[in-house]
C-alpha cells in the first residue's frame, strides 16, 4: 500500500480580487494605467506584473 493521500485542491489565483489603485497615489495610478494598456495589448504577463507591484506597493498609515 502506498502512502498517498487524497487529491490536492489548489485555489484559483484568478479568483482573488485585483487590487484597486489607492486614491491619490501616483504610483498606484501609473501601475493601473500600465495594467490597462497591457491588457488592451493582450500582454497578460505585463498585466500580472503590474498587479503584483500594486499589491506589494507600501502605503503608510496616517499617524495622529
Amino acid at each position: 500500500m502506498s502512502g498517498l493521500s487524497g487529491p490536492v485542491h489548489l485555489a484559483d489565483p484568478l479568483a482573488v480580487a485585483e487590487p484597486e489603485p489607492v486614491a491619490g497615489c501616483d504610483v498606484c495610478g501609473a501601475l493601473a494605467r500600465q495594467r490597462a494598456r497591457a491588457r488592451a495589448a493582450g500582454d497578460r504577463s505585463k498585466a500580472t506584473d503590474c498587479t503584483v507591484e500594486m499589491r506589494r506597493h507600501p502605503h503608510r498609515k496616517a499617524t495622529s
